[in-house]
């Protein structure tokens, strides 16, 4: 009985997980809620890691041919000096400038952020506040396509992103937000901030998931844990197809009503 629990615990965490990375709500934030309700043991940073891998394989399949279009038009650019691959060769070269501050971020205060604002209190402020930014920007309709970004606009992104370091600010919320407010339109806030969202991924999920994987804690609940990594694989790519309908359409404003619900009721029950 207590094996189903388990299961049980471990799918809701990795549901949980895939539904709210791709949409402006925080996914660690929802994971930290989920464990007070539930009791769920799968405490730290790890666990969050390994299930975030699954969420970066739905969006690497999401985007896979921009990611392959990228990727061979900047080897035409340096290898060729195709006049006609540049655009798309400034685009990564903008990705990798807008990684660096929330990589530095990560490495230096990532441990601490994790453990010391983790607690449910700090989830329902910082809720509040990714519910101001969303409604700050629901009406702003940009016109900056990927050709017309600059390096000043990949550091603010990455700046906050950077910030969404911090249990329960939304880190696809921090990018298009600011992606939004430095013009962009939306379908290009939104590919900015996927792809942007995938070297960061990539680089904790090397780090941390082998050492996850290889220790006995993660062995004894091995069933649960690929439980939840197929679930937050599976619902990131709906929530993501969904997300990008609703961004589409201009709906952020219910994202900004849920985070202020949300919040409210964490800093007053939880």
């Amino acid at each position: 009985m207590q094996d189903l629990i388990t299961i049980i615990q471990y799918f809701i965490l990795g549901l949980v997980q895939g539904v709210t990375e791709p949409i402006p709500i925080s996914s660690s934030g929802h994971l930290i809620i989920f464990r007070e309700l539930f009791g769920i043991e799968a405490r730290g940073l790890s666990f969050e890691i390994f299930v975030n891998f699954a969420s970066l394989l739905a969006v690497l399949l999401i985007y896979k041919e921009d990611i392959i279009r990228l990727i061979k038009n900047t080897i035409l650019f340096l290898f060729k000096k195709d006049k006609s691959a540049r655009s798309d060769f400034m685009f990564v070269v903008y990705l990798v400038i807008a990684t660096i501050p929330v990589g530095i971020v990560g490495v230096l205060f990532g441990d601490y952020l994790g453990n010391v604002l983790s607690g449910t209190n700090v989830v329902g402020v910082t809720l509040l506040i990714t519910a101001v930014a969303i409604w700050f920007i629901r009406n702003l309709r940009g016109r900056r396509l990927e050709g017309d970004l600059t390096t000043k606009d990949a550091v603010i992104v990455g700046l906050a992103q950077a910030i969404a370091v911090t249990p329960g600010i939304s880190r696809s919320g921090a990018s298009i937000v600011s992606a939004m407010l430095v013009g962009m339109r939306q379908d290009t806030a939104l590919r900015f901030a996927f792809l942007l969202y995938i070297p960061v991924s990539l680089g904790t999920t090397i780090l941390e998931v082998p050492t996850l994987v290889a220790s006995p804690e993660f062995q004894a609940l091995l069933i649960p844990n690929v439980i939840a990594f197929i679930t937050s694989f599976v619902a990131t790519y709906f929530a993501l197809k969904w997300f990008m309908n609703v961004m589409a359409h201009g709906n952020l404003k219910y994202f900004s009503y849920y985070c202020v619900v949300v919040g409210l009721l964490v800093i007053f029950f939880l």
